[in-house]
């Protein structure tokens, strides 16, 4: 008998599709109107708040096209909840205006693919995987991105049969399938939920982006390798755009959602759920290191390694792609506001004027995240190692080190990253490190940092001890806040600068003065490259 895998059930799922009666809608009293609205804002913001279980999520989504108006997607943590969910909504105004067109039931899973360890001896797996098997156990809906829903099975022909497969020529074309989802790594996350029992199909997939554009692409690209062209069956599939309740009444009304002035209440509302023990922080999303059965093998933007969709997911942060760090490596760039690599690129301007190497060009696409820890050093590395694991399947991982402090009695976690939305999404992971006090960029004034001063092994001595001399000068000046020389725990030859300053003119001020001039021209015998800049705002 073929083997098949071993599994780990998380929250259910229900996607609930309903089409709007517009004809009734039109015709009933604006009093009638009103309170469908009232109900309906009120049933949903509810929802999302978790106020009717201990945990889970659930989210609201306009839909295109004549298969339905809109998708309410909710995960709890017992199907009696989802149950009860559908019977309360039927109870709201708003409810007698719609009729349901189709819905999907689901639970999340993970499976044998994932990881050996995992399922053998749950002990030995490290702190990485843990936490991406809750993210994918325990789910959460991002903000304000499209949707794309469809289930899928896995064929069961005459030529070609899944179920006929052994187990190792299913985890290889899976995991050559996941090759080609990491293209597509912070650009597409994923929930998988096994359907088997439940519905007619095997799986639901639910696709989420910030460009629907992203979402065509990773279903053709995809069609086109064995897993899916051999085995893979569809059904219909499903476009939205998810919007927050508040948003309710414009939608009925015929207007763009979300709309801006929704948007902080929207943010407001969907941050306040309970995710109990199971819960995780909301930029982990689910990304994809394992696979489920049916399910092809996909990278992620930020979390752990190996993706489990038929078309891997780019782990794209649900919040926005608005990365601190603006450079790692040398490379320009944020993935914010126009305004914001505008400002990037003055201040590179500047430097080039004073002769002071700002890094290459902006616009390549590497981008660091950096966050400080208060815990012990071996401690904290020990955390990081475990997650640098995982974020090594994806080729969008550049390094990730820790890096102690001389100055300051905390250490700095650098992740650098191809893509501002992986960095982003390693944050949300990384934030989960024990004793976590701060991240670059978040704190007042202005900072800047050089970063991956890589030093000759000969000069490391004279490095450390020419800092500490400028150190002092820089305790001096006006504007400066603080200063520390930090050491990778790894290579005490690759070293990394963190400078707060009051604000950008103090900073420069301090570029502009001779002693910094005469720094970097000493610098530039004693180290092995050229310094690295990044700035953040």
């Amino acid at each position: 008998m073929v083997e098949a895998p071993q599994t780990e059930e998380g929250w259910f799922a229900l996607h609930d599709f309903r089409s709007i009666d517009w004809d009734a809608w039109r015709e009933a009293p604006e009093r009638e109107r009103e309170r469908a609205i009232e109900e309906g804002k009120r049933f949903l913001r509810h929802r999302e708040q978790v106020a009717d279980a201990e945990a889970g999520d659930s989210g609201l989504f306009s839909v295109l096209g004549h298969k339905a108006d809109l998708l309410f997607v909710h995960f709890r943590p017992a199907l009696d909840d989802l149950s009860s969910i559908e019977r309360r909504f039927e109870d709201t105004a708003l409810a007698r205006f719609t009729e349901r067109t189709t819905s999907y039931v689901s639970v999340t899973e993970v499976s044998g693919y994932v990881s050996d360890e995992y399922f053998e001896d749950p002990e030995s797996v490290d702190a990485g995987l843990k936490r991406y098997i809750e993210g994918k156990l325990t789910p959460e809906i991002p903000d304000d991105e499209y949707v794309c829903f469809y289930p899928m099975s896995k064929r069961r022909g005459e030529e070609y049969n899944w179920y006929d497969l052994s187990f190792e020529d299913r985890a290889d074309l899976m995991a050559g399938h996941g090759e080609v989802g990491k293209e597509y790594a912070g650009k597409i996350k994923q929930v998988i939920a096994s359907s088997v029992g439940f519905e007619d199909h095997e799986w639901g997939v639910t696709l989420f982006g910030s460009d629907p554009t992203d979402i065509k692409d990773i279903v053709y690209e995809m069609r086109f390798d064995p897993a899916s062209s051999r085995y893979g069956e569809f059904g219909e599939f499903y476009i939205g755009r998810r919007f927050p309740p508040a948003d309710l009444g414009p939608y009925l009304a015929g207007e763009t959602v979300p709309t801006g002035g929704a948007d902080e209440a929207h943010h407001g509302e969907s941050h306040g759920h309970a995710h109990g023990e199971g819960g995780h922080d909301h930029a982990h999303g689910d990304d994809g290191h394992g696979r489920g059965e049916g399910h092809d093998r996909a990278g992620s933007g930020g979390g752990p390694a190996h993706g489990d969709h038929p078309h891997g997911e780019g782990e794209s942060s649900g919040e926005g792609d608005h990365p601190h760090a603006g450079e790692g490596e040398g490379h320009g760039g944020d993935d914010g506001e126009d305004g914001d690599a505008d400002a990037a690129a003055d201040i590179r301007g500047e430097l080039a004027d004073l002769d002071i190497y700002a890094g290459k060009p902006s616009g390549e696409d590497v981008y660091a995240t950096v966050l400080y820890s208060e815990a012990d050093v071996e401690e904290l590395f020990d955390e990081v190692e475990g997650l640098r694991g995982n974020f090594d399947h994806y080729g969008t991982h550049v390094k990730t080190a820790v890096y102690e402090g001389r100055a300051t009695d905390r250490a700095a976690v650098v992740s650098i990253w191809d893509t501002a939305s992986a960095a982003e999404t390693a944050a949300g992971f990384l934030s989960e490190l024990p004793d976590i006090v701060a991240r670059a960029g978040e704190e007042s004034g202005f900072g800047t940092m050089g970063m991956f001063y890589t030093v000759k092994p000969e000069h490391q001595e004279d490095f450390t001890d020419t800092f500490d001399d400028v150190g002092e000068i820089l305790g001096e000046m006006d504007g400066h806040v603080e200063t520390d020389l930090m050491v990778n725990v790894e290579d005490e030859n690759d070293m990394f600068i963190a400078s707060q300053w009051h604000a950008k003119e103090d900073a420069m001020a301090f570029f502009g003065s001779e002693e910094f001039r005469e720094t970097v021209q000493w610098g530039r015998e004693v180290l092995a490259d050229r310094p690295r800049h990044v700035f953040l705002a």
